[in-house]
């Protein structure tokens, strides 16, 4: 069997050290690990699978070495220097930033929903925004059933996804600390701007999630529209999506198409109050999808709460779901 070599880019970020974490848990065949971030933090000692690594800094040089495969979780600028170096050097990327996700000549991965993608890679893969991951499941099940004609997104998501500053501005409950992430308070608050805004009046985040499900689905020319906002919960997104399709549907039959979906659980018992929650997403790499019922506004239209924990299947889990496709298929 190949002795495997894997980098993590970023690996004192929250992101970073949930790669970590995930990784533990699947105990790849992978026979060793570098881990690299900034200067800031390089030195800093993390264990993986029993053994300490030290954090390197990471440089122009860090891929010299020989990898076989990299996770990035450093930001875009991080990304657009140094994952075209990796790739140059024979390592396959798998990137956590948006700088590559909408490059025509990237695939931009969810493993459940278009794995096939990663064979058009030149040696870099995207990973999709938090928000569009989790929707990405139910409404491929549901595209490939029932043709989707429209998409109506509304965002409830979770404070981690704007890093540790941001969970440091939650807990500032009383407000007499500086605000080090947003422009105001999101204890007991809620905040309709994810990103900056954009010239059409949308934010970053929500013209983010339009666009790669369109190119995630392969469906460049579906009509979506969306609202984020950021809530005082700390981990776990949550959505509001409303579907119309163009084939009408048996709501038993669309239930059972998302059941039977690879890793979405179904919670949806309203008369004994089961539903998807944060609190019950975090710590999880599958996606809840309930609160599921017809939309009688239009001709063949559904509403759908879904939640999923931002931080493992919005981030590290996805990537490294991709990196163990890529191995099984490469053994």
């Amino acid at each position: 069997m190949e002795k495997l070599r894997v980098a993590i880019v970023g690996a004192t970020g929250l992101v970073g050290r949930t790669f970590i974490k995930v990784l533990e848990e699947k105990n790849l065949p992978i026979e060793s690990y570098a881990l690299f971030a900034s200067k800031k933090t390089a030195g800093t000692k993390l264990s993986l699978l029993g053994k300490e690594y030290e954090v390197q800094e990471l440089t122009e040089n860090s891929f010299d070495s020989g990898f076989d495969y990299a996770l990035f979780s450093a930001g875009g600028e991080v990304s657009k220097k140094y994952a075209p170096i990796a790739a140059s050097k024979g390592c396959i990327v798998i990137d956590n930033s948006s700088y590559f996700r909408m490059d025509k000549d990237v695939p931009l991965v969810v493993p459940e929903v278009n794995f096939e993608d990663v064979y058009n890679n030149k040696g870099i893969i995207a990973n999709p925004n938090c928000s569009t991951i989790q929707a990405m499941l139910p409404l491929k099940a549901l595209d490939d059933k029932y043709k989707i004609k429209r998409i109506v997104y509304s965002t409830y998501q979770a404070v981690s996804g704007a890093g540790k500053d941001a969970l440091d501005d939650l807990k500032n409950e009383n407000g007499t600390k500086p605000l080090k992430k947003f422009p105001y308070p999101i204890f007991d608050n809620c905040i309709p701007h994810i990103d900056s805004f954009l010239d059409n009046g949308y934010t970053k985040e929500e013209m983010k999630m339009i666009n790669e499900t369109r190119k995630i689905l392969h469906r460049p020319d579906l009509k979506i529209t969306a609202t984020t906002v950021r809530v005082p919960v700390s981990n776990s997104h949550s959505e509001s999506i409303n579907v119309e399709f163009e084939n009408d549907f048996d709501l038993s039959d669309l239930i059972k198409t998302l059941k039977d979906f690879p890793n979405i659980i179904v919670v949806d018992d309203p008369s004994n109050n089961k539903y998807p929650m944060p609190i019950l997403a975090t710590g999880h790499d599958e996606v809840f999808v309930g609160r599921i019922r017809k939309d009688d506004s239009v001709k063949s239209g559904v509403n759908l709460w879904v939640v999923a924990d931002n931080i493992r299947k919005g981030a590290a889990s996805n990537a490294v779901q991709i990196l163990e496709k890529l191995i099984t298929e490469k053994q």
